[in-house]
C-alpha cells in the first residue's frame, strides 16, 4: 500500500456511509486481497472509486458464498474493465449459481470468461418448468442470527441504534457469534463509546477466545482510553494467534517507541512494511 493521493479519496467512514458495509467486513475484505487501498498520512486506509465497486462486489459474493479464490479472480478481470469513474448504479455484479455474473448496458455477462448469459430463472410452478424474471426474494419468515446479522450490517450507515439493537440481538441468540462481537465494537468506537467496547471485548474474548481481530480491536478501544501498557500486551496476543496482522505490527511498533523500546519497535514495524508491500 502507498501513500493516499487525489485518486484516492474515501476513508474507511465514508465507505462504511456510502456501501452500508461494516468496518469489520471491510477490513476483512482488504485482508483477504479482495482491494488494495491506499494509505494516508495517518497510515488511515483511503479508497479509490474504483475499490468502491470491488468491496460492494465482493461483499456481496462472499454473502452469496462463492468461494474466495473465485472471487479473486473475477475481481482481477472486474478491476481491468472498471472506469476510473462509473456512477454506483452503473454497473451490477452478482452471484449465479457459483459463477460471477455482471449486468450492465451490454446485458449480463460471465465475469471470468466474458460469456453472454440469459437473464432468466427457471423454477417450478405448479408441477411445471417455468421462467420466471428476476425480482426481489421473498423475506423470511423469521429471522434467525444471521438474518439478524445481515439486517445489522445494513443498517450500520443509516442507523446505528437500530444497527447496535440488531447485533445485540444476534448475540442473545448466538453467544459465540465472533462477526457480531467485531462488528458491534467497531461500531461502537465509532460512536466513542470506548468504555462500552472495552466491556463488549472482555465479553467477547471470554466467549470467543481465539480471534486475532477481536484481540486487536480491544487494544484499539484501551488505547483509545489511554491504558496504553494493557492496549500494547493485546497487540501482542493478536499477533500470537496471527502473526500476519499487519495493523497490529504497526500499532504496537508505534507503541514501542513510546515506550522507549527501539529494538522492539522496528522489528515489528518492518513486519508491517513487509508485509504491506
Amino acid at each position: 500500500m502507498t501513500t493516499a493521493g487525489a485518486a484516492s479519496p474515501y476513508t474507511v467512514r465514508r465507505v462504511q456511509q456510502m456501501l452500508g458495509i461494516s468496518r469489520a467486513a471491510i477490513q476483512r475484505m482488504v485482508s483477504a486481497g479482495f482491494v488494495t487501498p491506499t494509505r494516508g498520512a495517518r497510515n488511515e486506509l483511503r479508497f479509490s472509486f474504483q475499490d468502491l465497486m470491488l468491496l460492494r462486489t465482493a461483499h456481496g459474493l462472499q454473502e452469496a458464498q462463492i468461494s474466495p479464490r473465485k472471487i479473486l479472480r473475477s475481481l482481477r478481470t472486474l478491476r481491468a474493465a472498471l472506469p476510473e469513474e462509473l456512477p454506483l448504479t452503473g454497473m451490477r455484479i452478482t452471484a449465479v449459481g457459483t459463477d460471477v455474473a455482471v449486468r450492465d448496458r451490454r446485458g449480463t455477462w460471465e465475469a471470468d470468461s466474458g460469456q453472454m448469459l440469459l437473464d432468466f430463472e427457471v423454477a417450478a410452478v405448479d408441477g411445471n418448468l417455468a421462467f420466471l424474471a428476476p425480482g426481489p426474494g421473498l423475506p423470511a419468515a423469521t429471522e434467525g442470527p444471521q438474518q439478524l446479522f445481515a439486517r445489522a450490517e445494513a443498517l450500520e450507515g443509516s442507523d446505528a441504534a437500530q444497527a447496535e439493537a440488531a447485533y445485540r440481538a444476534v448475540l442473545a441468540a448466538e453467544p459465540g457469534h465472533v462477526d457480531a462481537y467485531v462488528n458491534l465494537g467497531a461500531l461502537l468506537c465509532d460512536q466513542q463509546r470506548y468504555e462500552d467496547a472495552v466491556q463488549l471485548h472482555e465479553l467477547a474474548l471470554s466467549r470467543c477466545p481465539a480471534s486475532a481481530l477481536l484481540y486487536f480491536n480491544y487494544a484499539i478501544a484501551l488505547e483509545e482510553l489511554g491504558r496504553v501498557r494493557p492496549a500494547a500486551l493485546n497487540y501482542e496476543r493478536s499477533l500470537q494467534l496471527d502473526p500476519d496482522f499487519a495493523d497490529a505490527h504497526y500499532n504496537l511498533g508505534r507503541l514501542k517507541e513510546t515506550f522507549g523500546d527501539a529494538r522492539g519497535a522496528l522489528r515489528h514495524l518492518n513486519a508491517y512494511r513487509r508485509l504491506v508491500r
